[in-house]
């Protein structure tokens, strides 16, 4: 691609009025296919060094803490600063990052070892060791607001063998531990930093990585430079990262065709279409390992008026909504094609995927309808269901709330902030929520942490002893198809209680200007610019 020549566009705001009906909800033909690019590369060659990358972020992150944090967006800027002990390849593999090698796992499965980089240092000079691992670990299990303690399962002890070897032991055999460890869980802190700041830690956050923690602006911006102390700065071309919070998407289109930002998230299809036919702009799509849905509280948080309601308590209530809704005609319509619907919490393309998780329930208002008059309840039904207030999650909840309203349902629609949303989510101040999980390589962190008691995600309240044991022997089996099959299992028995009504997923899109390279966007929905830069013009 060549150089742009780039226009300063005026960004607008779009007000989005919330009438119910004004989305048609008529299924569209079969959309095109759409293969995955998941990368926009260069030769180091090409690269100018330095420079200020600015990325469109379309919501603002949560607390800047990777025992704490729950927000997706929060990985998009820790990725640049907390490394992990392992990561995700372009193909969905789980690789080496501060581990040397996977890990090595007895014959019982209940001791794994994992030998860790030697000659690394945290942003503050603190020496990266196995002992700075086994501070992370702990923390994740033992502090109170942790949301890690269910995705690092039955541990009974953590200890350094030596400065570069770690060993956990578990009470029993725990599966999913390294696909945990590619994710926040196995996020490095700095012992330092953690000793210095405690609970706080979040607000200036001090891990390995290419870059460092700068400053942060609430609801407007976060910076983070590059760290001197890095093991490989060879390969960092930028002097700084800033992460400028856009939560309407028209304005993040309009920065993008402007030049004003070089990156932006979650593009939507109302606009990729026409981005991707305008000089000097590119796209990356991936699909998601993750997924859109209905949360239902059933007994969660402490204000009994939110959960003591038909919806909550009655699991035929619950499948009537689930009825009710025509996933894939919704999904073309609202998205254009772009999104495929979802049936549970586990991706069709998910090697863990089976003809039992891929089941989806059959589309039928009038069932949906009979099922209400069955329970008793008086129709319509109101429900309120709060959702985040982006143009694109407001259109599908207007088409929501016009298609449910032939079962017999009449739902209301609260729109609030995405950071707000997460509060009343984590304080079970909701009846229904819309809102989505961006997904993980092993199931175990799609399902167990949503569906467990007490598990960190369990937002809804829901504790089913059928589903708890399928839930936990899979964690527990070691064979793949041992595994596959009792989360296909699961995914049945979350359909029959509906805590979650999964709808739909989302394709990762990602716009770029065409004078940077280095990026990449994987089926963990987390965009990468850890060796993003500028591409020097040339003669140059």
């Amino acid at each position: 691609m060549g150089v742009r020549v780039k226009k300063r566009i005026m960004a607008v705001l779009t007000s989005v009025v919330l009438l119910a009906g004004c989305i048609p909800v008529q299924p569209l033909g079969e959309p095109p296919e759409r293969p995955d690019v998941k990368s926009v590369d260069a030769d180091a060659g090409e690269f100018k060094e330095g420079g200020n990358l600015v990325m469109a972020l379309s919501s603002e992150p949560d607390r800047l803490d990777p025992t704490t944090s729950s927000s997706l967006y929060t990985r998009y800027v820790m990725q640049t600063m907390c490394q992990k002990l392992y990561d995700i390849d372009a193909n969905g593999e789980i690789t080496p990052m501060l581990a040397t090698a996977l890990p090595k796992i007895s014959e019982d499965g209940k001791t794994v070892r994992i030998p860790v980089k030697d000659g690394v240092k945290f942003a503050d000079g603190t020496d990266f060791d196995a002992e700075a691992v086994k501070t992370t670990i702990e923390r994740g299990l033992n502090l109170e607001e942790s949301s890690r303690s269910a995705e690092l399962g039955p541990i009974n002890d953590v200890s350094a063998v030596d400065d570069h070897t770690l060993e956990v032991t578990f009470d029993e055999p725990f599966a999913p531990f390294t696909a945990a460890l590619a994710d926040r869980a196995g996020m490095i802190m700095s012992p330092t930093a953690l000793d210095e700041r405690g609970e706080d830690f979040g607000d200036h956050p001090v891990c390995v990585g290419p870059f460092k923690f700068e400053k942060r602006i609430a609801q407007t911006s976060i910076k983070v430079v590059k760290d001197p102390n890095y093991y490989d700065a060879d390969k960092v071309h930028l002097d700084s990262i800033t992460y400028q919070i856009m939560s309407d998407a028209n304005i993040r289109a309009a920065n993008i065709r402007s030049g004003d930002v070089q990156v932006a998230d979650t593009i939507s299809p109302q606009d990729v279409d026409a981005l991707k036919e305008e000089s000097g702009i590119g796209l990356l799509q991936s699909n998601s390992l993750g997924y859109q849905g209905l949360t239902v509280n059933m007994g969660f948080g402490d204000n009994p008026e939110n959960y003591e309601t038909p919806l909550g308590q009655d699991p035929t209530v619950r499948e009537a909504l689930s009825m009710a809704i025509n996933r894939k005609a919704l999904v073309n319509t609202v998205f254009n094609g772009w999104f495929s619907p979802a049936c549970s919490g586990i991706a069709p393309d998910s090697p863990f995927a089976t003809e039992a998780s891929n089941e989806c329930v059959d589309y039928d208002p009038e069932g949906a309808k009979k099922l209400l008059e069955d329970a008793g309840v008086e129709l319509p039904l109101k429900v309120n269901m709060k959702v985040s207030n982006t143009q694109d999650t407001l259109r599908f909840a207007q088409a929501v709330q016009a298609a449910t309203k032939e079962a017999g349902f009449e739902i209301s629609i609260q729109p609030m902030e995405y950071t707000a949303l997460l509060d009343s989510q984590d304080r079970g101040d909701y009846e229904l929520l819309q809102l989505g999980w961006s997904g993980r390589v092993d199931p175990h962190g799609n399902l167990y942490t949503f569906h467990y008691p007490g598990a960190g995600n369990n937002v809804t309240g829901v504790d089913d002893d059928k589903l708890s044991d399928l839930l936990t022997r899979a964690s527990e089996a070691t064979d793949m198809d041992d595994r596959k099959k009792l989360y296909g299992q699961a995914s049945q028995r979350t359909g029959e209680l509906n805590s979650i009504i999964y709808l739909y997923r989302q394709k990762n899109l990602t716009a770029f200007t065409d004078d940077v390279s280095g990026i990449d966007v994987f089926s963990d929905g987390v965009v990468h610019l850890s060796e993003a830069g500028f591409l020097a013009k040339e003669g140059q």
